[in-house]
Order: structure tokens, then sequence, then C-alpha cells
């Protein structure tokens, strides 16, 4: 994942209490905490905590494996149904909300205008979340689902399976994704621009919390907000070194062992800590756009010296089926078994969009003042995932046909090791040296920038939301960062990174449910008083009364009229 977040703000004085409306506030005021290097016990309790897992899962691994396992059944089988439930309940908000008269809302002032260009904003969404994901499962997820269809809609290595193949990718990784981050990115922007709140997830509750949110129970969200930012940021961190050390393995024959995880995890954390620390962020942002050029450079190679024709007839059948059976794929559950693919699957992959949806959240709100919500929730749910189903399609696609049609074994090796699927596919192409060097070159960077903003959201969060938070806040969070994905690689691999995203991201879907509903109330509350003051303003001036009298208060009369008789009764 990357973005341009890492870019610091210049520090801006405090907003007064109460939060303004934005329409006291200069045009290029972000509010900000008075002292950027403020820590409170946000801080000082999310690294007391973070501390003690290290040293858990160092001290007592196999226990930590066994805590992390039995949580993960409990809560899948219990509540496994809410991420499916809650996600597609914020995805009809967020359709409601567009088309309803909220939607010419401005996230700003009224009179301000987006900083960025439409075609750029859509390329910046795009940048934010593509990187390890797509590369570590851009083959793996619909060469899997191939070789074990879900939930035994077809019968393996069919035309049929071909097809669900990628409609369950495209289900992972499309609209109930950026639900999510388009409504954590609307929350804040509406908190922070329009309402010149601070950018912390507690300040986005005080439509419902009121004063409280300045308290215990804010700072437990903010915490929770801090845990499912870390453990999100470690899981890609994992999924990264996993992807490396198989293209190096493919290159120079670098063994896959945990000695050589370990040492790619300490190289990227070191990269990323030093990106956060020493302001290298302009650096690190054109290397990301470079990254991205040569994403695009990879896709298209793919896609012209693959299959074409076959990749664009897949790519129509799969859409349609992924439209008919929409609500029933986001609805369906574990009723009748299929817990252990959904945890594999479905629920992990919900778990790590909601674990993202802080920074996301954040990075979507940095870039979209002054557009109006009904343009950012289209440009955000719509524009990535269909560059995502794009992606998927093409090097997905490719990949069961190599195994359909070419005799390939990509399956077989995708099911002995999932991160071995990109780049076995890559071999199957011309240039295949040249195509490994770049996908590797693509995990680091992407992932480099998009951790020095993790790392950069993570001290904001922990500095009471300051733009600026300290270096070593900074140097700290990439440091736990890197030993936690460390801790939970030696635990148990991809397995335990799994495990423990989905299980710290459970508190906080609630939490995401909550600021939907505070973010709805912010905006009805708003709307009526706005609807107030137009009633108030259009109202006709009421007449004048007459003239007081000049002596003992009776009406001043002309002497030529005479006075009307007293008819008073005594």
């Amino acid at each position: 994942m990357s973005s341009d977040l890492g870019a610091r703000v210049p520090q801006q004085p405090a907003a007064p209490a109460p939060a303004p409306d934005l329409a006291t506030l200069p045009a290029d005021a972000v509010p900000d905490t008075a002292d950027s290097g403020r820590l409170g016990s946000v801080f000082w309790t999310s690294v007391a905590i973070s501390a003690v897992f290290v040293a858990w899962g160092v001290l007592l691994t196999e226990n930590l494996t066994t805590v992390t396992t039995t949580s993960l059944n409990w809560l899948t089988e219990s509540f496994g149904w809410t991420y499916l439930v809650v996600t597609l309940a914020i995805l009809v908000f967020l359709v409601f909300l567009a088309f309803s008269p909220a939607g010419d809302i401005r996230l700003g002032r009224d009179t301000d205008r987006p900083e960025f260009s439409t075609p750029t904003w859509f390329a910046m969404i795009c940048a934010a979340v593509m990187g390890i994901g797509l590369v570590s499962y851009g083959v793996a997820e619909p060469i899997s689902h191939f070789a074990t269809p879900p939930h035994g809609l077809a019968e393996a290595g069919s035309p049929e399976a071909a097809v669900r193949a990628l409609q369950y990718a495209y289900f992972d990784w499309g609209l109930h994704a950026w639900a999510i981050f388009a409504v954590f990115g609307l929350a804040i922007a509406y908190s922070t621009y329009r309402k010149g709140r601070r950018t912390t997830v507690a300040q986005l509750f005080r439509p419902l919390l009121g004063d409280r949110v300045d308290g215990p129970i804010g700072k437990a969200i903010d915490i929770l907000a801090v845990f499912a930012t870390l453990f999100g940021t470690t899981t890609s961190l994992g999924l990264g070194a996993l992807q490396v050390n198989n293209g190096l393995a493919t290159l120079f024959g670098v063994p896959v062992n945990s000695v050589s995880q370990v040492l790619i995890i300490a190289a990227i954390t070191a990269l990323f800590t030093m990106s956060a620390v020493t302001g290298v962020s302009r650096g690190i942002k054109y290397l990301s756009q470079g990254s991205a050029v040569l994403a695009v450079l990879l896709f298209l190679f793919v896609l012209v010296a693959g299959p074409t024709v076959f990749l664009f007839n897949l790519y129509a059948e799969s859409i349609g089926l992924w439209a008919t059976d929409f609500f029933r794929m986001s609805l369906q559950g574990t009723a009748f078994g299929d817990l252990q693919w959904m945890q594999w699957w479905t629920y992990f992959m919900m778990a790590w969009w909601v674990s993202w949806g802080a920074f996301v959240g954040i990075f979507l709100a940095r870039i979209s003042r002054g557009r109006t919500i009904r343009g950012f929730v289209t440009g955000v749910l719509v524009v990535p995932s269909i560059v995502f189903f794009t992606w998927f399609t093409v090097f997905g696609g490719s990949a069961i046909h190599i195994d359909m049609f070419q005799g390939g074994t990509i399956a077989e090796q995708t099911a002995a090791d999932l991160n071995s699927a990109f780049f076995a596919t890559l071999e199957a192409f011309p240039l295949a040296e040249v195509t490994s060097v770049i996908a590797i070159v693509l995990v680091v960077m992407f992932f480099v920038s998009g951790a020095d903003a993790n790392t950069y959201v993570l001290g904001m969060l922990t500095s009471d939301g300051s733009l600026n938070p300290r270096r070593p806040v900074l140097v700290l969070w990439g440091v736990l960062t890197g030993v936690t994905a460390i801790v939970l690689m030696l635990a148990g691999g991809l397995s335990a990174l799994q495990n423990t995203v989905i299980v710290t991201s459970a508190p906080f879907l609630l939490i995401i449910a909550g600021l939907t509903v505070a973010f709805w109330k912010d905006l009805t509350a708003d709307r009526r008083a706005a609807a107030a003051a137009m009633a108030a303003a259009s109202a006709p001036a009421p007449l004048a009364a007459p003239a007081a009298a000049a002596h003992d208060g009776a009406a001043e009369r002309d002497p030529a009229v005479p006075a009307p008789a007293d008819r008073s009764t005594t």
C-alpha cells in the first residue's frame, strides 16, 4: 500500500473550543493540537500493551498461537456473520447517501473546491491500497478458488470453477472493502474539515458521546484504532516478506525460511522507519509513483503476452456472475459449514480491510477536501473496484489459462506455498527474470511508502491527533511494527498473521459501525440547523408597532378629531 500521507503538514494553531463550523475557519486551516509533542494515556497504554504482546510472543510462543487460534475459532463461529452484515449495511448506507440530497454537501466549506484534478485523485486512491495485497493475492486467490471452488459451487478445474474463482476474488477485493474505507474517510473529512475537530477516531463519536470522547471512553476508542492499524500493518509486512523471499528464491536461490524472512522484515522496517523519521517522504512519493508506473507496465505486458481474448471473455462472464450473486455472496455465512474456508478467505479479507480503515480513511480525507459526498462515494467505491477486478482478471485469469490449457502446475505450487503463485505465473511468460525483479521492487516500494504513512498515522493517533508527531514516537512505532511482524512470523507464519488480524480487528468493526451512526447523526443535525436558518432568513419581517405615546402612554391624536367615548365599566 502506498500514499503521500507521509508528507508532513506544518503545524497549525489549536482549534478553538467548542469546535467551530468550517465557515469560521481559514480556508487553509487544518485543526491540530496545541502541543505536537503531547503524549497522553493513549500513547503509554498502546506502547505498554504492544510491549506485553511482543514479550508474550517471544517467551510463550506456543501459548500465543493457542490463544489466538482459540479466539479466532470462537469469534468466527459466534460473530463471523457480523463482518458480512456490517460491511453490507455500510455499503447500502453509502449508496443511499450518495443519491440523497446530502450528496451535494461538500467535505469542507461550501466554497471549497477539490485540490486535485479528478484523474489525479483517482490515481491517488488506487495507489493507496495497490501493493502487497495485489501481488500476494492477485494470482493466489483466483488460482486457489479454481482448484478448490468456494462453497462447492463448481467442479474443481472446470470452466465454471474459473468463473467462480474470479467472482469471489471480486467479492473479497471490491465494493465491501472500499465501503469500509469510504465511510471512514467521509466521517474523518466531515469531522475535520466541516466541523473543525481534531483528527482522532474518538472525535468522530462526539455526536453520540458528547464530551465523553475526551474521557476514558474516547481513549479506549483511540487505543482500539491503534491496535487495528498496528496489526494490519504487521500483516502486510509479513506478507511482503514472504513475497520478497519467494522472489529472491526464484531469481537467486535464496532459501525460503524464517531466517531469510526475519532479515527481510528488518531491512524493510529500517527503510520505512528511516523514511518516516527523516522526512524523505517526497522521495518515497516519487518512488511509489514510479512503482505504480512499473505496475501498469507489468499489467500491460501480461495482458498482451497472455491469452488476451480469453481474459476479456472471462472478465465479462465473471462480472456478470458477481453482479447476479452479489447479495447472496454478501450474506453467505457458515450455517452449513465452510468455517475454515471463510476464516482463510472472506473473514480474513474483511478483517484486513477493517484494520486498514483508519489509515486509508485518513488518507482519503487528506486528498478529498472540497469534493461533494456524492462525488467522494462514487469515486471511492467504483473506480478502485474496477481497477482491482481488472488486475485479478489479467493475472489470476492468466494463471488459470496456463493450468487449464498449457499443462501448468500453478495451482499445485500455490497449494504448497501460497506466496509462490505470482512468481510461478511470471515464469510462464517471456522475460521472467526481468518481470520477477519488477515484482520484487513493487512489493518493497509499495510497502515502504505505505508503511511510512502508517507509522505516521500511528504516531498521530497516539499524539492526541497531532499532525506533527515527534520523531522518537515514529521510530518507536516503526520498530514495534517490525518486531511484532517478526514475532507473528515465527509463531506461525501466514496463518498466525491471519489469525491475529481477525482477532484484533473484531472490536474495531464495532467502532466502524458506531462511527457510521455518529456521522449520520452529525449530518442530519447540521442539515436541520441549516434548514432552520434558511427558514428564518426567508421569513417576512414583523410589522412595525404603532408609535408610543408621548405623554403617559396615550396615543397621540389629531386635535381636530374628537376622542372616542370611554366605554370601560367600573
